[in-house]
């Protein structure tokens, strides 16, 4: 068994393109080896602005016999099909293999040197490649079929047990070897094989490995902030992107002006991360640093300070732009700012932004005033006490601020909905639009405007996906609903809903977010009907599916109709999943879909009341009995929403039901006997349909 090494050598790949060079490399060399017969264990891929490198371990020294299999004309196809086919394959028609009426012609390609297979493979793979962005270069960038890259491709190093691949793509020829650091090295490198080559590149200052950067990054960033009495703010992104930014990358601590901690935190960070790749830096006390850690490519003579100033000075000047546009922007009162919402368009049959925020703003109010978003949220600055805003239900009365009166609340979801979109038209966030939301909620502030405005403003966007904050103030909740409602109630109106993959307005995520702001808060209302509720009822499969809820449970209780109250519906299905996973609800199901088949086999639509003229069974006797307790209590429970209560009326039917298939023969001789027993049966349905529709239920 032999090992291989393919480098291949270019100008700087862009950081964001290497995870996925990495991946198609692997991808495109193990489909290569498989066309060729070569069996392909365990493979290690890496990556550094200059270079991808591929290590495969354990190869075969030669390739195994391949089957290669052409589909040809069917049998009867007119004489000049076959002709034609026979001429492609070089084969005569006895030679062809019949199967579900077409011919194949099958060839046995024998095997050969592994050596030779990579030979051919090489070109293949680089040709091949799909950089999301390439580029030709040189003389022979004139041919539309000269070589495309990233960057101009270099070299290629290619040995397998340590002898050259030879092969050539776009005139260049693979060889063993390679170069090391733009800076810290000269000359060329020679490779003798697998073993040597990373410890060749770090002897020249490159770490091969990517994994092996980020670590460094990760661990000597935070140490440079740690020596300074400073903790690095993690950014996961950040070191993945340093690392393919760097071969020695070398990470730098330097201090900004403390003037600029005047402007938002996430200002600074986002400047300092979107533009110039740094990390920040908080105190002891959590707050953000006038510090940032830079990462070098290069080891400096000294110490790095130079590199240091000079970062510094280019991310003063950035700073020096956020806080100009800070600045600016509260010049202007966000109420002025949300008048040049009129002049952007939100969608052309649905207005502008300015038509949208208004409808926002009337939605906002009418969940506040009708109830359905209630003030049971506690902040520092809230107290339990007399209930100072009536809310139906809540027995313990809501928990608010004393005075704060619904009409005050519902004032205060109107205008945070009024100006919760002026943002868009500020310089900060014309510079970051992820901003947006954000920035809102800093000029409402610093306006004065009520904490639960300016909170509402920031925070309405949110949820913005799983997993993200999901808010509980009031008028936030308020805010953040209505402008979800609203884009899916008005997209819906003109018939711009998701198809397949494609949604272009994320009615999607959208839906998703309303179903968390409705779960986590208890919000009792109907989110729709029609197609919006179908919408609804897909998103919450996708939504609770990860939260371990079966999909078929849903279907089962929404099944049953006019159920728009998602906090309902999720009671009732949690409270499904839990009976059905008992074996009373397992035997239950089982009993309840032979029923159902019988009665599908007979065409028997429904109960009826039958005048007996035999004496029952003790087992239809107990149906019977089972059936007249039980069948009420579910539908009580129901009502009362005690969906555990109505599962456990249900529970008292698994053993009756058994008993009545074990005894009694439903499809009797006699016409009474039989339908009177079937009449139990749809009874029995009935009690069940009471709950869910257990036909939609798997199983």
């Amino acid at each position: 068994m032999s090992d291989f090494l393919l480098e291949l050598r270019s100008e700087e790949i862009p950081a964001r393109m290497q995870a996925g060079a990495r991946a198609d490399l692997e991808k495109l060399f193990r489909k290569e080896m498989e066309a060729a017969g070569v069996a392909v264990g365990e493979v290690t891929v890496w990556s550094t602005p200059r270079r991808l490198a591929l290590i495969a371990r354990g190869l075969p020294a030669a390739t195994a016999a391949v089957s290669e299999e052409v589909k040809g004309p069917r049998v009867g196809a007119p004489p000049q099909a076959l002709e034609g086919f026979l001429r492609k394959t070089g084969l005569s028609e006895d030679q062809l293999v019949e199967r579900d009426g077409v011919l194949f012609a099958i060839t046995e390609k024998p095997g050969r040197a592994t050596a030779e297979a990579l030979a051919e493979a090489i070109p293949a793979i680089v040709r091949a490649f799909p950089w999301p962005k390439s580029q030709r270069w040189g003389a022979a960038s004139i041919s539309t079929e000269s070589l495309r890259w990233v960057r101009p491709l270099s070299a290629i190093v290619a040995l397998f047990d340590g002898q050259v691949v030879d092969c050539e793509v776009g005139g260049i020829k693979a060889g063993r070897l390679t170069r090391g650091h733009r800076f810290h090295s000269s000359g060329e490198i020679s490779i003798d094989g697998v073993d040597d080559y990373a410890a060749k590149l770090r002897a020249a200052h490159v770490i091969v490995d990517h994994a092996e950067r980020q670590d460094l990054i990760r661990a000597k960033a935070s140490e440079a902030a740690a020596a300074a009495g400073l903790k690095l703010v993690a950014d996961e992104g950040l070191v993945i992107e340093n690392a393919g930014l760097t071969e020695w990358p070398v990470p730098l601590l330097g201090r900004f002006d403390e003037q600029f901690l005047e402007v938002p935190p996430e200002v600074i960070q986002l400047t300092a991360r979107t533009n110039q790749k740094y990390f920040v830096c908080e105190d002891a006390s959590g707050k953000l640093a006038n510090a940032f850690v830079c990462t070098a490519n290069i080891v400096a003579s000294d110490g790095g300070a130079a590199i240091v100033a000079g970062n510094r000075k280019v991310l003063a000047a950035r700073l020096s732009d956020a806080r100009f546009f800070w600045e600016q922007d509260r010049k202007t009162a966000l109420s002025d700012h949300a008048k040049k919402l009129e002049r952007i368009t939100f969608h052309e049959k649905l207005g502008t932004v300015a038509d949208k925020v208004e409808r926002v703003a009337r939605l906002a109010r009418w969940l506040v005033e009708e109830g359905i978003v209630k003030p049971s949220t506690v902040t520092p600055d809230l107290i339990r006490g007399p209930a100072a805003l009536a809310t139906a239900g809540d027995e313990a009365g809501p928990r608010v601020k004393p005075g704060v009166t619904k009409e005050e609340l519902a004032d205060q979801a109107e205008l945070a909905a009024r100006l919760c979109k002026a943002d868009l038209v500020t310089e900060m966030v014309g510079e970051f639009p992820e901003l947006q939301g954000l920035m809102g909620g800093y000029y409402a502030r610093a306006e004065g405007l009520p904490d639960a405005v300016a909170d509402a403003i920031r925070d309405h966007y949110k949820p913005v996906g799983q997993g993200d904050e999901v808010p509980t103030a009031t008028v936030t909740v308020a805010v953040s609903l209505a402008d979800k409602l609203d884009t899916i109630r008005s997209f819906f109106a003109i018939d711009e809903k998701p198809t397949g993959s494609k949604d272009p307005f994320a009615l999607r995520r959208a839906a998703l977010g309303i179903i968390q702001l409705i779960t986590t808060n208890g919000l009792r209302f109907g989110v729709g009907e029609g197609d919006v509720l179908a919408f609804f009822a897909d998103r919450l499969k996708v939504q609770q599916r990860e939260a371990g809820v079966r999909h078929d449970l849903i279907d089962a209780v929404f099944a049953l109709g006019g159920e728009d109250d998602l906090v309902r519906l999720l009671a009732r299905v949690h409270a499904l999943q839990a009976f059905i996973g008992t074996e009373d609800g397992t035997n239950l199901l089982a009993g309840y879909k032979r029923a159902a088949n019988i009665l599908k086999k007979e065409d028997f639509a429904g109960a009826q009341e039958i005048a007996l003229s035999y004496t029952p069974e003790p087992a239809e006797e107990a149906l019977v009995s089972a059936l007249a307790e039980a069948g009420p209590r579910a539908a009580a429970a129901v009502a009362a929403e005690d969906f555990g209560g109505a599962m456990a009326a249900l529970a008292t039917l698994r053993a009756p039901i058994d008993a009545f298939f074990e005894q009694v023969t439903v499809n009797d001789a006699d016409t009474a006997k039989r339908t009177f027993r079937l009449s139990l049966l749809a009874r029995l349905r009935d009690a069940v349909h009471g709950v869910a529709d257990f036909s939609k239920i798997e199983g």
